[in-house]
């Protein structure tokens, strides 16, 4: 089910693309088939049972892959798919197919449906966690769909800070309870509690900062009413069902087990009930109808926190009971300002007059909905607040005072419903009927299921009771519980009905007074949440910048004199004072042949030519022969992989070098001072002599056998090679052995070549281009051709056109079809028809380096710098027009394919395998050309190969095209500017 959601998010663009808004009621068929699927699982969980899977995921840190549904998880999933199926189907008729940035907001609303759906059924605290973070990375996004609005930026900017801290907050707290309870896995914890003390009240009031930060309790209010700036689907699903509904159900889940500690419970009470007064007083002075409905989501989540986290089965029945009841009135009030805002083109309830006439089904939507969250019968929301006030009617003094804080809070929940009411259709004094264009029968059919649900909810609460009671029974019983602890809409003439009535009669005048009640709150407006977060975040803002400018000096000699001056000393200290080991001194052995002595002369050689060369090129050049040295020192070690790789490495950094100093002076600033000059010279000789020791005392003072040679610990690594069907034992180990580590240190390289080609690339376009978004490389249709007769080609009016990277060879004219844009001067036929023969061969020789790999010398990454040595021979032979037409494929299409397949090997052992990364191997026979040792790691390896490549044509172009694309453009312009306008640049200037 889970699966489903993200690999819907993922195509959901080209849905709507293809289709249009139409593609919504595609797009909801996923929830929808969740909420059927979750239905069916009534009876199991009516009998008492639970669902559950779970895959080891590292089991020394007794972390698991786990996902649990029990009463409590299938009622979120209902909520959670019920709701978002509705409002995806509504958002077919809410925005236009003209929408900006429709394909990517179905895609990320989809996906925070399936987040939303992990929360709730993760059973493992930091698989909670991750879900956690995604539902707050998605809302990020979904609240700041305009982005090219500073509000909406604004707001998405604040609810992603605010959920940020108290998710990080709540991180440590369930680090701490996890380590003390020895387990993560939540059902295992709340079946087990870890006995009170310390280091569980600190958890728990940190994973309580968590809940409340998330679910936009006092103090942390503030980001909800910003997070109107969403598009009202937005903020239907993100109030009713997902994002706040995500603390309430934290604090739901953890109650069965902690909700006797007391830290929990007045932490619960004190900031639910303040919370749920001060958002529904704030509620009665909103004049925008989506804040009102804002704030009264802040009120009745303080409620739901207040009732989930009292710690008895009475409160625990009732909390669960609102929860539903908020879902199916809050979302259809929340649709329904969509439908009045598409209608009127306006949510002032300040100009809407006349609406109760010319939209009746709304209104009658509207009524319905209001009443339930009023808490009046026959609806859901006045069962569930019945029980609620019965939860507390017998407790002692607390009790009393917070059942005190519930009636007044539900008195200003029927003062905000009847100003939403009475400002979005009664007719006003003074005001004209507003113009109504009449929402459609599909516009309206969202809100009026959730509507009639909220109704019916009522009538039959006592056949949903025993699947709430299914919950509620986990909770303990309250030492007072007198009051009858089950849903029904008639409880008799009890004292929670008599409240219910002051509550509508509070209401009623409240209501009555709006005027004054609007302008005494103004006056009691001391402190205002949004102005003192303002400017909190500037002052944190101003010290930082006195931070950073007081020690990022931007000297990058002082950042790393520093860094090594703490080496030496941290590092230093216990060498000359203590020792590392127990035994003898070890002998110090100088070198294993004397052949050894070369390359290290060599490299000392160059390191100390480097301090005195005063051009960046002969430094750059210095530095790769001290890179061939080490090569070469690998090579005589009897490494000849580590060599292999270096020695590609090394030079395709010595082109990269070369490429970007073309737009660096070709001398050095003027030298330091000479004190300095022998300050740093004696931190280089310190941090060398440092690592010296310190490499030599590890390779000395070793006290257990090899690891390459096996031990009782594990068998040798030529055995492990052979039982993962290789014999390189470098390349198992990448592959195999630490195929985890692989995989991170592609994705570290794939970041590394979005980072480079988005500084070069990325700019803010005035119209959209079908193009992969951001990062693109400019390029032209053909290379420009001779003119006039002459055999240079003018580049002063060259057009950049991104319409395609083909080149069209022209075999009859030239071996590299690109260079005929080159002038004369800059191209060299010999070089040009020896990269054309060389080109195939290279690539020959790196597909085989790719296969071989597992067995012999070579591998992925290998193979991967090979075939983008091959590239850079095209681009420095033919220029950017002749990498365009060889390397047609985007560079960022490749660095995908390459993860993809790398990731696609990972899951696939998990599902065929039984393990992550799991590994395989099988012999084929290939008739003539013979038997092929064919192994799983072998499709991991190709896709190491495909994102270097990816990742060494994204620099070439970066650094080589789009630097020469600048050169050329300075060039055109210094020319024009020389000549005066109007006077045609000469070629041999321009791409001199």
């Amino acid at each position: 089910m889970l699966v489903a959601h993200f690999i819907t998010a993922a195509v959901a663009p080209l849905v709507v693309r293809l289709w249009g808004r139409n593609g919504f009621y595609a797009l909801a068929i996923v929830p929808g088939l969740a909420t059927v699927w979750a239905l069916f699982q009534l009876p199991t969980i009516l009998n008492g049972g639970t669902l559950s899977e779970s895959i080891e995921w590292a089991p020394q840190f007794s972390l698991r892959l786990g996902l649990y549904m029990d009463a409590l998880g299938l009622i979120m999933t209902l909520i959670a798919a019920g709701v978002g199926t509705l409002i995806l189907a509504y958002c077919a008729r809410y925005f236009s197919d003209s929408e900006q940035g429709l394909p990517r907001f179905a895609g990320v609303f989809v996906a925070f449906a399936g987040a939303m759906l992990g929360l709730v059924l993760a059973d493992d605290l930091i698989q909670l966690f991750i879900y956690w973070e995604l539902t707050t990375v998605f809302s990020y996004l979904l609240v700041g769909h305009k982005a090219e609005s500073k509000e909406s930026r604004r707001a998405a900017m604040t609810a992603l800070t605010v959920t940020t801290f108290g998710g990080l907050a709540m991180l440590v707290g369930m680090i701490m309870l996890g380590q003390t309870a020895g387990t993560y896995v939540i059902s295992e914890i709340v079946a087990d509690p870890p006995p009170g003390g310390a280091v569980v009240n600190a958890a728990l009031v940190l994973i309580m900062i968590g809940a409340m930060s998330k679910s936009a309790l006092f103090p942390f209010s503030l980001w909800l009413p910003a997070a109107m700036q969403a598009p009202t689907p937005v903020s239907g699903y993100l109030h009713a069902a997902a994002m706040v509904k995500a603390g309430v159900y934290l604090v739901a889940r953890l109650t069965p087990a902690f909700g006797d500690v007391a830290v929990w419970q007045v932490m619960a009470l004190f900031f639910g009930v303040i919370t749920m007064i001060l958002g529904g007083w704030k509620a009665l002075r909103q004049v925008d109808l989506k804040l009102v409905l804002a704030y009264g989501t802040i009120s009745q989540l303080g409620f739901l926190i207040a009732l989930l986290g009292t710690g008895t089965r009475a409160g625990a029945l009732a909390g669960i009971a609102m929860l539903v009841a908020h879902s199916l009135f809050k979302a259809p009030l929340f649709l329904v300002v969509g439908i009045i805002d598409h209608s009127t083109g306006t949510r002032d309830l300040r100009e809407l007059s006349g609406l109760r006439r010319s939209m009746p089904s709304t209104f009658w939507i509207s009524v319905i909905a209001l009443a339930s969250m009023a808490g009046l019968p026959p609806t859901a929301g006045f069962v569930a607040k019945e029980l609620a006030f019965g939860a507390y009617t017998h407790g002692g003094g607390f009790d009393t005072l917070v059942l005190v804080g519930l009636v007044i809070g539900s008195t200003l929940t029927v003062a905000y419903s009847l100003r939403f009411l009475w400002g979005a259709f009664i007719d006003k004094e003074g005001v004209q009927p507003t113009p109504v264009h009449a929402p459609g029968a599909l516009f309206l059919a969202p809100a009026v299921i959730l509507a009639a649900l909220s109704l019916v909810g009522g009538l039959v609460s006592a056949w949903v009771d025993p699947l709430f009671a299914a919950y509620a029974d986990t909770v303990p019983q309250g030492p007072s519980e007198e009051y009858a602890s089950y849903l029904a809409l008639w409880h008799g003439w009890e004292l929670p009905l008599l409240l219910s009535a002051v509550c509508v009669a509070g209401g009623l005048v409240l209501f009555s007074f709006r005027h004054r009640v609007a302008w005494l709150g103004n006056r009691m407006a001391f402190v205002n949440p949004e102005r003192n977060y303002r400017r909190m975040m500037a002052g944190l803002e101003n010290l930082a910048l006195q931070v950073t400018g007081s020690t990022q000096r931007g000297s990058l000699p002082v950042y790393l004199g520093t860094i090594l001056v703490f080496l030496v000393v941290g590092a230093g200290i216990p060498i000359i004072t203590g020792r590392l080991w127990n035994g003898d001194n070890p002998s110090l052995r100088l070198w294993d042949t004397p052949v050894q002595v070369i390359p290290a002369l060599i490299i000392v050689i160059t390191c100390l030519l480097i301090l005195f060369v005063r051009r960046r090129l002969f430094a750059v050049i210095l530095v790769g022969i001290g890179g061939y040295g080490v090569a070469a020192l690998f090579y005589l070690q009897g490494a000849p992989d580590i060599a292999l790789t270096q020695f590609l490495v090394e030079t395709v950094s010595l082109v990269v070098f070369v490429l970007v100093l073309r737009r660096f002076p070709s001398h050095f600033s003027a030298p330091a001072l000479k004190g300095r000059r022998i300050w740093n010279m004696t931190i280089g000789a310190a941090t060398g002599l440092l690592v010296a020791t310190m490499t030599w005392f590890a390779l000395a003072g070793r006290q257990e056998p090899s690891i390459a040679l096996g031990g009782p610990d594990g068998p040798a690594y030529s055995d492990a090679a052979g039982e993962a069907g290789g014999y390189n034992i470098i390349s198992v180990l990448l592959v195999d052995v630490r195929a985890w580590d692989t995989m991170g240190e592609i994705s570290v390289l794939a970041a590394a070549a979005a980072g480079v080609a988005s500084l070069m690339f990325v700019r803010r376009r005035a119209r959209p281009r079908k193009a992969p978004s951001g990062v693109m490389a400019l390029s032209v249709t053909q290379p420009p051709q001779p003119t006039n007769g002459h055999d240079r080609v003018d580049l002063s009016n060259l057009t950049i056109a991104p319409q395609s990277l083909h080149v069209k060879p022209q075999w009859n004219r030239s071996w590299l079809p690109g260079a005929e844009a080159l002038p004369t001067e800059r191209r060299s036929l010999i070089f040009e028809v020896v990269s054309r023969f060389l080109f195939p061969v290279i690539m020959a020789i790196s597909v085989y380096l790719l296969l071989t790999g597992h067995t012999d010398v070579g591998g992925g990454f290998a193979g991967g710098i090979v075939a983008g040595l091959a590239f850079i021979v095209r681009y420095l032979a033919g220029g950017r027009f002749e990498l365009y037409a060889t390397a047609w494929v985007q560079p960022g299409a490749l660095i995908g394919a390459g993860l993809a397949l790398a990731t696609g090997t990972a899951i696939g052992g998990a599902i065929f395998g039984g393990d992550v990364l799991a590994g395989g191997d099988a012999y084929l026979n290939f008739w003539i050309l013979g038997e092929a040792h064919i192994t799983v790691s072998l499709f991991f390896d190709i896709g190491v190969y495909l994102l270097v490549i990816g990742l060494i044509l994204d620099i070439l172009r970066s650094l080589g095209a789009r630097i020469d694309e600048q050169i050329e453009r300075d060039a055109a312009h210094a020319e024009e500017t020389t000549a005066g306008p109007g006077a045609p640049a000469r070629a041999e200037e321009v791409t001199s």
